[in-house]
């Protein structure tokens, strides 16, 4: 197990979370993706969003896919410049 498995692990843990919920590498691919097409600082707040959308949706792995297929949407919508605010 790596570092950062380890640390899901804990973390998940501290915060009464089933480790197993989380795709880390999903998880990790929109940050890179919302990283490079907004701002670095995106990438976090965007995860924390992501997390907090799918909590509420249920908090299941469905939730947290649908979560992210929408932030992904938007990415590409702003990318082709559907989606910038005037």
């Amino acid at each position: 197990m790596s570092s950062l498995d380890d640390w899901v692990v804990d973390a998940a843990g501290a915060l009464g979370l089933d480790p197993g919920i989380l795709d880390v590498q999903e998880v990790l691919g929109l940050a890179r993706e919302v990283a490079h097409a907004v701002a670095r600082p995106a990438a976090p707040l965007t995860a924390f969003l992501v997390g907090l959308a799918a909590g509420r949706a249920g908090g299941d792995p469905q939730a947290v896919r649908l979560a992210i297929d929408k932030v992904l949407a938007l990415v590409t919508a702003r990318a082709d410049g559907d989606g910038q605010d005037a």
